[in-house]
This record gives C-alpha cells, structure tokens and sequence, in this order.
C-alpha cells in the first residue's frame, strides 16, 4: 500500500538566510529594525545588549528572505555571556547564506572586526561589507580605510538615518542566485509538512505513515532538529513528506540550533501544499497551536488538524465532540478545517490524515466558473445586503475567481473600504456553503469597479 523506497526529485522552496554579524555596538539592531521596518531588536549604545538571535521574513526589490540579528561577536572572550553569543554569531556564519558584516566608520579597523572577516571568510558566503554610522560626507569620506579587509567594495552606510541601504540590499539580493529554487517541482507530487509544539509526535507520526524507524524518538522535546524529506506512494499518489524540529513560543527559544529548526520549520511551510499541525491532546489547544495555525492559513496553505495521543485520553461519549468545539470556540476560522484524532502509539486513523491531505489539495486546485460565481453573488445579496455606512448604499457587481492554491475571489464593488469584517465573514460562511474548499484558506478581495 505504502512504497517509501523512491527517491524524492522535487526542489523544496525555501528562502534566502541573511545574517548581519559584526562586533559589539557597531549598529547591527539598527539596520535589522530599519530593513524591516519594525523595532524589533533591542537598540542600546551599551555593548552587548543583543543577545538572542531575531529572524524576520522580509523583502527587497522582490526578493524575499530571512534577516538575522545576532549579539556583538566578541572574539577570545571568556566571559560566560559573551563566549554564549560568539557560540550564536558563528552559528549565524554557518547557517546564512549571505553574510552582512558591520563595521564602524568612526572608529576604524579594530582587531575584533580582523577576527570576524576571518572567521566569516572561512563560511566561504557572500561578504557584503557595511561601513555603518556614515552620517555625514565627512565620514563617509574615511570609510576607504576598510578596503584594508580584503573583502572589496564598501558600502558606507547610517543605519540611523538610512543612508546608502538600499545599495548594500541591491548588492545583497544580487548574490541570492540559486538560493531561492523555484524551479524543478513536480506537480504530481503533493508536498506535507508535518508541524507543531516540541513532544507532540511528529517524528512518531513519520514513522508510523512509513512502517519503518526514519527518526529517532524519544521522550525529550526538540529531538528532531532539522527537516527532513521523504517521498513515498500511497495508493498510486507521490508524496513528499517534511517532518521538522518543533515550533515553540519565541521565548522559549533559548537554543541556537533550537533557533535555526524554527527558520526551516517556516520554510517547510511555505514550501508544503498542505500542513498538518499536530496537537498533543493531554496538553489541549493551546494560545501557541492557534498561532502555528494562523501561520499556515496566512501562508495560503491547505490546514488539517491532528491531535495526537487520543489514546491517553479518559473519554466519554461526547468528549471528540466536545474538544473539537472547544477549538473552534478558540478560533472561529476552524469551522472550515479538519480536526482528526489519532493514536501514532496504537496505530489508529493515522492514514486518514493522508487521506485528507490528498482531498485538500484537490480542492485547492478547484475552479468556479464565472458564471456560477455570480450567480452565487445574487442569492447572498439577495439575502443579506451589506451595511450602509454613513448613508452609501454598497453595491457588489460581480465576481470572478483569479487564482487557486488558494483561491482568490474579487468581488467588485463602488466602496470596496466600506464593507464591514461581518459581512465578509458571512459571504465566506454562504461560498463555503455552495462550493467547498474545506481546509483550504479562501481569500475574497474587493475591488472598486
């Protein structure tokens, strides 16, 4: 029934690591929290106040991509903290695929910014060298002295006050390459992830679909560090299965490696056509699985929910019926996703998540005539007027789907700002009614005619 031999020849999508490193107070949270446009990092002119790493998704000039922030790299330090941070940066170098190195403009080549090149040298990535608090002609004009480095051209630059930026983010998206695969996907292969809280048995899960010991299981949250890819055939469907380390609440990533798993859990998602989320059902829903779930459904991915250790569970002859409520009292958006219990330890209703997988990703690829559409738009109308906010009657022409996977349906309309989050919600609730598309995120937009 289930072959796990074949080899995998789709690309899995994943975007670009960018990691700006540097020694302690040369302005490295500055360009982080400028570049994508949120204060984000912690910006002190103590040293050593970045300690954690911080990663955001962003974007420059159409290409999107992952920006770290790292803690002051001090080399040959002894220091607890700082021997910890250094531990951190390095593993930024290794991890990124283009380097943003800082240095300062007004103090000048140090020994520390010596050891970094050095050691950022040795990762053999893209250098893109930043010459920061240029903040004036007068400074920009000493900045010639880090052609010393060796690493070619400097961009003098004032993260303060945006300075030259977007030329260093010109040279740092021109190196991207290959990095971002978009090519090379086999369509016939639907793609899963498989995520969630540390412990909630994703690795279990993987074997369990498989038959055979591909992960190592134990007890100890966070076991599973990376992602791992693996293509198998069920009843005649390709498959390629991404099992990923555990997400956990940004504050409990305390870990560098822990830290990296989160970025590639991300970029599991985006590259998956559906993801499973997998609960731990002696734990409940919690606030954080809500939050995974929200993830997926803005990335436009297909969502099933499974909840796993069912088997643990004392029941009576409504608790599935009540936990499954419970959920969707958390979290409206649910009503429109598959919620399945399953035992990975007993072995039971495992393949119906497969299952489910395959009719999601059908129904992403679903189409609605034009025609059918606004026929659609009639009835709802017909039945419900939108609100007439400050005394403008809303009118809804027509409808057309533009795309699919997820299905995006304009509606247009003479004030398309006008129309209140109820009314959206009911004509999601009435579209789903009539056409379907359960545990596929539906995005209706209005346009003005």
């Amino acid at each position: 029934m289930i072959d796990s031999t074949l080899p995998s020849n789709t690309s899995q999508l994943r975007l670009p690591i960018v990691a700006i490193v540097g020694r302690p107070n040369v302005g490295k949270s500055t360009l982080f929290n400028r570049i994508v446009g949120k204060r984000l990092s912690i910006v002190h002119e103590q040293e050593g106040v970045t300690r954690d790493r911080i990663a955001v998704e962003t974007d420059w000039a159409g290409h999107s991509f992952f920006l770290v922030d790292t803690g002051g790299y001090i080399p040959n330090s002894d220091d607890i903290i700082d021997r910890e941070v250094r531990k951190q940066a390095v593993m930024a170098i290794d991890e990124a695929d283009v380097i943003m190195l800082m240095v300062d403009s007004v103090v000048g080549i140090t020994w520390e910014d010596e050891e970094i090149v050095k050691r950022a040298r040795q990762s053999k990535k893209p250098l893109v060298l930043l010459a920061n608090k240029a903040d004036n002609q007068t400074i920009v004009d000493q900045t010639h002295v880090f052609y010393q480095l060796g690493l070619g051209e400097v961009f003098a630059v004032s993260a303060l006050n945006g300075r030259s930026i977007g030329d260093a983010l010109d040279k740092v998206v021109s190196t991207f390459g290959d990095i971002q695969i978009e090519e090379e996907i086999d369509e016939n292969v639907i793609r899963f992830a498989i995520v969630g809280m540390p412990n909630s048995g994703k690795s279990s899960l993987t074997n369990a679909l498989l038959g055979i010991e591909r992960q190592i299981v134990t007890d100890i949250p966070g076991t599973t560090r990376d992602s791992i890819n693996t293509s198998f055939k069920y009843f005649d469907q390709m498959y390629e299965m991404i099992d990923t380390a555990g997400l956990r609440r940004k504050a409990k990533v305390n870990d560098t490696i822990e830290y990296y798993s989160s970025i590639r859990t991300q970029q599991a998602i985006k590259s998956a056509h559906v993801v499973i989320v997998l609960i731990d059902a002696e734990k409940g829903f919690v606030s954080h699985d809500a939050r995974v779930m929200e993830e997926v459904i803005s990335a436009g991915k297909g969502l099933v929910i499974g909840v796993n250790k069912w088997d643990l569970i004392k029941k009576t002859t409504n608790t599935m019926r009540d936990m499954k409520q419970g959920m969707v009292d958390d979290m409206y958006a649910l009503r429109h996703y598959p919620i399945q219990f399953i035992s990975t330890l007993e072995r039971r209703r495992m393949f119906k998540l497969v299952d489910l997988v395959k009719q999601i990703h059908e129904e992403q690829q679903k189409r609605i005539q034009t025609r059918q559409l606004n026929l659609f738009l009639e009835d709802v109308v017909a039945r419900l007027q939108p609100a007439s906010p400050r005394g403008k009657e809303i009118k809804l022409n027509y409808c057309s789907q533009v795309a699919v996977q997820p299905p995006v349906i304009i509606i247009f309309t003479n004030y398309p700002d006008l129309i209140k989050t109820a009314y959206k919600r009911y004509l999601e609730n009435r579209f789903r009614e009539i056409f379907g598309f359960e545990g596929v995120p539906v995005r209706i937009v209005f346009r003005k005619k």
